[in-house]
């Protein structure tokens, strides 16, 4: 893996991914998975590596957005219930990698609207969600994380703001820790099928929580740089490109 042409300039563009998404409660994989692809990384080695670095980068930004107040545990739990045996599900099939690379693609586009702020208007009229909602959004969303190599946080922040069941910060608090749990079901699926984790990945672990401490600290605290934010949902455009068309 760090033996890929032009991994420095992976090494470094790698913690500004971080940084961002941790700062609006996401651990990253959809942003770790369009670099390795953008940098030609080994199909197999993608999906547990961006796994991994989502449970560390996901588990510290819910942990300073928790820490700020914003957790709501029963919105959690609504969700979690069916997305984690979902996610596992997901993380011990395999996808033929043609279309891997087009439902990533797919994926990607939630995280550049996201990044865009399209999804970023809060409203003051929440409504509780029902159960039966939450299973069947959990369940969907944690599948298709488990399956692609997501925490699934990019498609649950949107749903929950344009479905009214929480603000923004809350949002984020909830969506980390929906992340993290998916992406270790969905590690746990992955290993269970024989796939194992290179010794590099964690090299690349500790550099993305640089960012992702940074990223958990401001985004809970203060305003995110939106122009980053731009320039990120720009490189993810052209990762989506690529997947799309090679």
């Amino acid at each position: 893996m760090l033996q890929t042409e032009n991994i420095y300039l992976f090494l470094i563009i790698l913690p500004v991914v971080s940084f961002l998404y941790s700062s609006v409660g996401h651990g990253g994989a959809s942003g770790y998975l369009a670099l390795m692809a953008l940098f030609s990384f080994a199909p197999e080695s993608m999906k547990p590596t961006a796994l991994l670095l989502n449970i560390f980068v996901a588990g510290i930004s819910f942990y300073y957005y928790f820490k700020a107040g914003h957790f709501n545990k029963k919105l959690f739990i609504s969700f979690a219930l069916a997305s984690i045996p979902m996610a596992y599900l997901g993380g011990t099939l395999e996808v033929d990698a043609s279309l891997y690379k087009k439902i990533l693609a797919i994926l990607l586009i939630f995280a550049i609207l996201k990044m865009l702020n399209v999804f970023g208007k809060e409203s003051n009229n929440i409504k509780p969600i029902k159960l039966w909602q939450g299973l069947i959004f959990g369940g969907f969303i944690g599948f298709f994380s488990g399956l692609i190599g997501i925490g699934g946080g990019i498609i649950l922040t949107p749903i929950i703001l344009l479905l009214h069941w929480g603000k923004m910060k809350e949002a984020a608090a909830v969506s980390a820790l929906f992340i993290w749990v998916n992406s270790v079901a969905a590690l746990v699926g992955q290993i269970s099928s024989d796939v194992s984790i290179e010794k590099g990945t964690f090299i690349l672990v500790a550099i993305a929580l640089i960012g992702g401490i940074l990223g958990g600290y401001y985004g809970s605290k203060k305003i995110n740089n939106q122009r980053l934010r731009y320039i990120l949902a720009f490189v993810l455009i052209i990762a989506c490109a690529k997947l799309i068309f090679t």
